[in-house]
């Protein structure tokens, strides 16, 4: 009896034991995955790859700033202009009073700024950038780098037909400099909703400014200038939400490469993070063009001209095309019987209309090709076949 009491007593002893065991157990099963479960809620995955995001983005930048960063130049203008200071002496245009007048004499004021931005495309010294930075014929301009080293620009080579220019620089001027090009991408191949970076000496104050964005819109047509220089008509460029502004004018548009893929041309006024570029591949074709004749040799049919769209076409009896405004004297145009008034309806067989423009068509010929335009005149068409000379 006493032995089955010992049984008893051991058994539920051992119950027991193992009760508090498999309680303990469960107790440490529940708060490990109660930890565990912690631990989760962090997501730690989606941490490390938000970071490692943001990380890839900046790097993106200062990797495409370090690289190509020293490439980008400053355009500064040098001139002595004539002013008037009207509270010098005294002077009366309208003989009010009854003394000798003394008419203010002129003074000579130098003026000495940053007005645009540019890049370096050789290593000889060519300098791109916009047409209107360097419009003033009658001033003397100068480059200013990332190091602050500067270069007085020999020569300025000023495209007719775009906006664009090249700057000629003398590397050999500053001891030890070595100009380092850019690297020119490929326009034809952007995305709506690409990544771009922007460099330039924004409002011809802050050198080397880097803003980012991505590209907008592409194929835009806009008017670009001011009520003093005038207005120009800029095709096929693109938009991009990269803050641009005034002094970011010649600058670069990259891609996330480091590949310049636009020139910085103009903002849209009375609006926020709408600006524009020339697409690199003008850039491309004007250097070919340059690099094989040491000059800007651009085919000229010289006519002026509206584009007329259907809607208008039908509305007024006329036909689709580009409207001769006025006809050049002595221009290949002339030359070959075309009027003002005249509508050129094709190219080469080719239909001209607001998407595929005379302007660009023209662009692809060169100096001695021929063209043959339909032409539409007293409610007749006509061919006319010219040859494109070079543009004096």
């Amino acid at each position: 009896m006493k032995k089955f009491q010992q049984f008893i007593i051991g058994f539920l002893a051992g119950i027991f034991l193992f009760a508090v065991f498999l309680s303990g157990a469960l107790s440490d099963r529940i708060y490990g995955l109660r930890f565990l479960d912690k631990f989760l809620s962090k997501n730690p995955l989606e941490t490390t790859i938000a970071e490692r995001k943001v990380v890839n983005e900046e790097s993106v930048v200062t990797n495409v700033v370090d690289k190509f960063g020293p490439s980008v130049v400053t355009v500064g203008i040098k001139k002595t202009q004539q002013v008037v200071d009207p509270f010098q002496g005294f002077f009366d245009p309208f003989g009010f009073f009854d003394f000798p007048q003394r008419s203010p004499s002129p003074k000579e004021q130098k003026i000495e700024q940053d007005i645009g931005s540019g890049f370096v495309v050789s290593q000889d010294g060519l300098v791109v950038t916009n047409k209107h930075v360097v419009a003033d014929t009658s001033a003397s301009y100068r480059v200013f780098f990332k190091d602050n080293k500067l270069y007085e620009v020999e020569k300025i080579y000023r495209d007719p037909i775009n906006d664009l220019a090249i700057l000629k620089i003398n590397p050999s001027a500053s001891s030890g400099q070595v100009l380092q090009p850019v690297e020119l991408g490929d326009s034809s191949k952007l995305k709506v909703g690409q990544f771009v970076i922007a460099i330039g000496t924004a409002l011809g104050e802050f050198r080397n400014t880097v803003t980012t964005g991505v590209i907008s819109g592409l194929g835009r047509g806009i008017t670009a200038g001011s009520p003093f220089e005038g207005s120009e008509n800029l095709e096929n460029v693109i938009q991009t939400d990269a803050a641009i502004n005034p002094g970011n004018s010649g600058g670069p548009l990259l891609n996330s490469s480091g590949q310049v893929i636009g020139v910085n041309v103009a903002v849209a006024s009375g609006a926020q993070n709408i600006g524009f570029a020339l697409p690199i591949n003008v850039v491309k074709e004007m250097l070919a063009n340059f690099n094989q004749t040491g000059q800007f040799s651009r085919p000229y049919l010289g006519v002026r001209f509206r584009m007329i769209n259907q809607q208008e076409a039908v509305a007024k009896g006329w036909v689709e095309g580009a409207g001769v405004v006025e006809v050049v004297a002595n221009s290949p145009a002339e030359q070959n019987g075309l009027q003002a008034g005249d509508i050129i309806t094709k190219v080469n067989g080719e239909k001209v209309t607001d998407k595929h423009p005379l302007a660009e068509f023209i662009a692809k010929k060169k100096v001695g090709d021929k063209m043959e335009l339909t032409v539409w005149r007293n409610d007749k068409e006509i061919k006319v076949t010219v040859i494109l000379k070079e543009q004096e």
